[in-house]
């Protein structure tokens, strides 16, 4: 499925509190895990979300950004805005939005996350606002403690909050340039966003609870590695190996609302999809059987399928220790 906006990535930035990894390679260029950048797991989201131009807005250390990734990502095109002197997030922005002079997607280059791009995307479409921003919950960057009639309850570290946070993607209508010239330096989120949302036309996209951290420090890009430790990303979601002996495999599989996995067999592995979270269905040859939080649903050797996410969908899937026992014959996306 195409989208109909032009994507963009702000990786301009200095990185300083990443220092000394950030002296001679840009923040986008860390990677998350070997030979996986925070800037190619954005790429690849938008590839996957049926993006077919990003333009990567730059700056520090633009000649690494532009030999490392090409004009070519997976099939995506890819161009370059270089801001030669560092004045905002808006001007950069500013620059993008003048090149193409379409409707755009545009994220900070720091975040990695499993947000739904497709639908943030749909859901701007759909609405009459100028601009939209993705709002993920706060997590508390201390423990708390919890105090009930004069004693300590209990501890809880580092919890979500009920408080919602500037995820670090929007989406713009091309019209809102007239408001980013007004401007022309500082930070979006200080200058324009403030006005259209006085103005009433600044709505918002809110993902359900999928993985989000901004790396803005070496405790945050520890956390992203954490996280990538046995994860492999894929255009519907993540598989991520859990556990694999000589009696069994254990994987977790994450399948973003509205995508499905390849319609796929296995010839000797023999597996339980336990639902952790989410609802959908799996499809197979003559009938679909629907999933909701706590079922489970075994899939014999030789039996073609697809998984069918209708909501954000947490599976453990428990088989027999075949890990490269996967025979593909239609995939639902372009990115591999």
């Amino acid at each position: 499925m195409a989208i109909d906006l032009i994507g963009m990535i702000l990786c301009g930035g200095h990185g300083k509190r990443l220092r000394p990894f950030t002296d001679e390679i840009p923040k986008s260029l860390l990677e998350i895990k070997e030979g996986y950048t925070i800037l190619e797991r954005q790429l690849f989201g938008y590839g996957s979300a049926g993006f077919d131009r990003v333009y990567l807005l730059t700056g520090y250390l633009s000649e690494k950004i532009e030999e490392k990734i090409g004009s070519n990502y997976k099939g995506m095109k890819i161009e370059y805005v270089v801001e030669d002197e560092p004045l905002g997030t808006l001007n950069a922005i500013r620059l993008g939005m003048e090149r193409a002079g379409e409707d755009a997607m545009i994220s900070n280059g720091d975040v990695v996350t499993d947000l739904n791009l497709r639908m943030m995307c749909k859901k701007f479409q759909g609405s009459n606002c100028l601009a939209s921003i993705f709002a993920v919950k706060m997590r508390s960057p201390y423990g708390l403690i919890i105090l009930k009639n004069g004693l300590i309850e209990r501890f809880e570290e580092k919890p979500i909050l009920e408080h919602y946070i500037n995820g670090g993607f929007y989406c713009l209508r091309k019209e809102t340039l007239d408001l980013l010239e007004e401007y022309k330096v500082g930070n979006i989120e200080k200058t324009a966003f403030p006005r259209l949302a006085q103005s009433r036309q600044l709505t918002y996209f809110i993902d359900d609870n999928p993985f989000w951290v901004a790396i803005d420090t070496l405790k945050d890009l520890e956390e992203a590695r954490e996280e990538y430790k046995n994860r492999v990303d894929k255009p519907w979601g993540y598989e991520k190996m859990l556990t694999l002996s000589d009696e069994k495999m254990e994987k977790e599989l994450f399948i973003m609302a509205g995508h499905q996995t390849s319609y796929h067999y296995h010839e000797i592995r023999d597996e339980t999809l336990h639902i952790v979270k989410g609802s959908g269905y799996v499809e197979f040859e003559k009938n679909r059987e629907r999933f909701i939080k706590g079922d489970a649903i075994r899939i014999k050797p030789n039996t073609p399928h697809t998984i069918i996410a209708e909501e954000n969908t947490l599976i453990m899937e428990v088989s027999t220790p075949h890990p490269d026992d996967v025979v593909r014959l239609r995939d639902f996306y372009r990115m591999r």
